[in-house]
């Protein structure tokens, strides 16, 4: 006989309360975990891939290490220093980038922009702001980074979750499978397919496009000789898992700083906004038609939400649980509505014979 529905919503907030507390308590403790079991995650289709061409799943997960070793290594030494470097440029030259909006104001409307306008001090206050505080945010952002992601954790303890974790992924989905309460396999199965679409469109598929579109915006910039493209390139990159984010955010700032870099010069203008048009017009009809694809997603508003309060309540931890939650509330939350549809609660007397009517 199956528990009735009150003792299963027990059991199951209980649970969901106790990873909450492990959540809040053990954030910084169990942030290596989080990382490898992600990057686990991301890469066992891969590993999948190779042991259909022969592989055994030892060797798949050496090859896979390996190769993720030497791309790291290349991207710590060709881009991680230059996109530091431009970012803390950019930050230093704010003021003189607001300097730049001041006299172009000026020149265009003095009325506007006396000395003693408030619009004017405005500006000053928020170049000096930019400057002070920004190199702050940026400096005291790298010695957190250093803090949690510490030399043991991103050279050792992260490769080494990792590893384990893909190497036995398939064995770990078997025996967590075993343990599935006997009465509710069958859905519990269903909805963690559901879940795992979810993420591999989005994780798998919209990182992919992240990737590609990051790096096209910022070699595009870079050669049209835009400073501070690797900068605005990498922004634009990592924000295009939220629809229409990446392009408006990247496309100002890369456009705002080419109009103080090339102002009178209208053809680099324009090679800037016609990198992001054809940025967006690869991802819309190429890129996430064929990476993404049409399953179920996340809604951005959803995405946001999550990422907002997880990021709050747990930190930098929160935010890296905050997408596979998501994606397993709003699957959940579809399966209930199906189920109030399909209950009398919903349907009332219509679903009801017509002899138990009468």
């Amino acid at each position: 006989m199956a528990l009735p529905v009150r003792d299963q919503m027990k059991y199951w907030g209980i649970a969901a309360a106790v990873f909450l507390a492990l959540l809040y308590l053990l954030g910084n403790v169990i942030l290596p975990f989080v990382l490898g079991m992600a990057v686990a995650y991301m890469l066992d289709p891969v590993a999948d891939r190779l042991e259909t061409w022969g592989f055994s799943r030892i060797a798949a997960t050496v090859v896979i290490t390996l190769a993720a070793a030497v791309l790291f290594v290349l991207v710590a030494l060709l881009v991680i220093p230059t996109l530091i470097k431009q970012a803390t440029d950019l930050v230093n030259i704010a003021p003189e980038l607001i300097d730049n909006l001041q006299n172009f104001l000026t020149e265009k409307f003095p009325v506007l922009l006396d000395q003693t306008s408030q619009l004017r001090q405005t500006l000053v206050k928020i170049g000096e702001t930019i400057q002070s505080k920004g190199g702050e945010l940026l400096s005291g952002a790298l010695a957190s980074a250093m803090s949690v992601f510490n030399v043991l954790m991103l050279l050792v303890l992260v490769p080494v979750i990792t590893f384990y974790l893909l190497m036995d992924w398939d064995r770990m989905v078997a025996e967590i499978d075993a343990l599935l309460p006997r009465d509710h396999a069958p859905v519990i199965r269903r909805l963690a397919g559901d879940i795992d679409r979810t993420l591999a469109s989005f994780i798998r598929g919209q990182g992919t496009v992240c990737l590609i579109l990051g790096t096209f915006y910022a070699a595009g910039l870079m050669l049209v000789g835009l400073k501070f493209g690797l900068v605005a390139g990498a922004i634009a990159g990592a924000l295009t898992f939220i629809p229409y984010v990446g392009a408006i955010v990247g496309g100002l700032l890369s456009i705002g700083l080419a109009l103080f870099q090339f102002w009178g010069e209208w053809h680099w203008i324009a090679a800037v906004v016609g990198i992001f048009a054809i940025g967006q017009f690869v991802e819309g009809n190429i890129l996430t038609p064929n990476l993404v694809g049409s399953s179920i997603g996340l809604h951005p508003v959803w995405l946001i939400f999550a990422l907002s309060a997880f990021g709050t309540m747990f930190g930098f931890v929160g935010m890296l649980v905050a997408v596979p939650v998501a994606a397993a509330l709003g699957v959940i939350t579809r399966f209930a509505v199906l189920q109030y549809r399909d209950s009398r609660l919903y349907q009332g007397l219509s679903a009801l014979p017509d002899d138990d009517e009468s």
